[in-house]
């Protein structure tokens, strides 16, 4: 039987490098949103109202603001908590538990399609950890993606990926 680590399992990073990283990442999209902002055009036109690129300028300067000063806390706060955990060993595969079968789930719905996707995945979770029978897990895997069929694909017209079942049942 796999052995699950422990929840002394040893730090993989602390909350401060994961606060440096995050304020570098958001303050780099901010500089990219703002760049191609400003080649949009990013003032007002009158008699027109905003140029393509005015809003996204405005959210771009926001966003690098905030990033920046996230940054600068970042670097400077060396206090105890800052230098905690982020995420154990024990947090990450809990973290990877979901993960991994989400990805398969996104990977899967380009050859099966959304609905029979979606039928296994909320049936793989719902016995995986909700720990409930094969039978209700079966039927309301099956239940939700076929109302949520009927919602897009019939009444609101708005058709999501389908795959080889639907196909063969004409759609």
């Amino acid at each position: 039987m796999h052995e699950s680590p422990s929840d002394d399992a040893p730090l993989l990073v602390s909350r401060r490098a994961v606060d440096i990283f995050v304020a570098l990442v958001l303050l780099i999209i901010a500089l990219v949103i703002g760049t191609e902002s400003v080649s949009l055009g990013h003032g007002w036109m009158e008699g027109v109202g905003p140029a393509a690129g005015f809003f996204p300028f405005g959210i771009s300067v926001l966003l690098g603001g905030a990033s920046l000063i996230n940054l600068i806390n970042a670097v400077r706060n060396r206090d105890a908590e800052s230098q905690e955990d982020f995420v154990t060993l024990t947090g990450l595969s809990r973290i990877m538990f979901v993960l991994l079968p989400l990805a398969a789930y996104i990977a899967a719905t380009q050859f099966i399609g959304i609905y029979v996707a979606s039928a296994i995945f909320i049936a793989g979770f719902m016995i995986a950890f909700g720990h409930n029978g094969i039978l209700k897990s079966l039927l309301v895997g099956t239940a939700v993606p076929l109302v949520l069929f009927f919602m897009f694909e019939r009444w609101f017209l708005v058709p999501l990926p389908k795959g080889p079942l639907e196909a063969l049942l004409g759609y």
